[in-house]
């Protein structure tokens, strides 16, 4: 009954990890299209990247977690680096979006 649940929440997080993936990109209203297009592409890649790294955050929990049902410490030790992997790609997500919203402000 508990892999149900985990598996339910898996299929949700990936749900909303999807939506947040295809979300239309805020539209910029500046002087300069090229800055403009840039802040744009910019915001837009970080947001993809964040998506990627929950997601990847997500496999390796699963794996990790699979791992520890099944005694196998080589697959225990994938999931904790997919863990690290998407926690790194989180972050960058982030500081590219920051980025994007920066160029954006300076253009105003």
């Amino acid at each position: 009954m508990k892999t149900l649940a985990w598996l339910v929440a898996g299929i949700g997080i990936g749900y909303v990890v999807y939506l947040v993936a295809n979300a239309p990109e805020p539209e910029y209203a500046t002087g300069s299209d090229n800055l403009a297009e840039a802040a744009r592409n910019t915001f837009g890649w970080g947001m993809k990247q964040r998506a990627k790294g929950v997601g990847r955050n997500i496999a390796g929990r699963v794996k990790e977690g699979v791992g520890n049902l099944a005694g196998d410490t080589d697959l225990v030790d994938s999931g904790v680096a997919d863990q690290v992997e998407g926690n790194v790609r989180e972050g960058v997500g982030s500081v590219a979006q920051a980025a994007g919203q920066t160029l954006h402000d300076l253009n105003r």
